[in-house]
């Protein structure tokens, strides 16, 4: 199975913005991507339906033609994690109903999936979304803030996803809207620390993502 896991050092740092990109720019390189953002929280109530506004995102930037209940099986209003909003709906869901639900209708594709929160965040009644990347097995690609304190996130997390096995192929430092101190330079001090792939992203000037990340997600050619 081909794609990727796409996970934060925390909630808005940029995940969706990355993945939707990414969805973007493999499709008009011609390769199908199914997007799944399996559960959300945080979903706005229009016409008496909770819309997953991350989800519908992937959706058209992948332009997906299955259904948006497909992209996200379960909503939540509530703007919290969502196992927590699974609970306040009086609702169980599991990592396997996840994985179940990533995994539906997707064997013809490039696999998208973007998680909810930060790595360890509580995804499920049973897991952190930590636990649906190890049920995918996809590799992990990693979005954070770049920004003074991201060195040390970056390396718990990275640290984090090689304890649970998993391939971390890259970190996107994604400039959000801070004025970097001019003497601070994380993607060098990251590359000397991680055996990864390092690339900055400023979703304020750059049209394109590094060429570079798309050749790391796609991995090498099959033979």
């Amino acid at each position: 199975m081909r794609g990727v896991f796409i996970t934060g050092t925390s909630t808005g740092v940029g995940k969706t913005y990355i993945a939707a990109l990414l969805a973007k720019t493999l499709t008009e390189k011609n390769i199908s991507v199914i997007p799944r953002k399996p559960v959300e929280s945080g979903c706005e109530s229009i016409d008496g339906a909770l819309m997953p506004a991350d989800a519908q995102t992937l959706k058209q930037a992948a332009g997906y033609s299955g259904k948006l209940s497909a992209v996200c099986r379960y909503r939540f209003a509530p703007p919290v994690s969502p196992a927590r909003a699974a609970r306040l709906a009086s609702q169980t869901i599991t990592t396997a109903q996840l994985a179940e639900a990533c995994l539906h209708e997707s064997e013809n594709g490039f696999m998208l999936i973007e998680g909810a929160g930060g790595f360890y965040s509580p995804l499920s009644a049973d897991g952190l979304n930590a636990d649906l990347a190890i049920a995918l097995q996809l590799p992990v690609l990693l979005v954070a803030d770049n920004a003074l304190g991201v060195l040390n996130q970056v390396l718990l997390n990275a640290e984090a996803i090689n304890r649970r096995g998993l391939d971390l192929i890259a970190v996107v430092l994604n400039n959000i809207g801070h004025n970097c101190n001019e003497c601070m330079d994380n993607a060098a001090d990251l590359r000397e620390l991680l055996s990864c792939k390092v690339y900055v992203y400023d979703q304020h000037q750059d049209k394109n993502l590094p060429a570079g990340l798309i050749n790391t997600v796609l991995g090498p050619p099959a033979d």
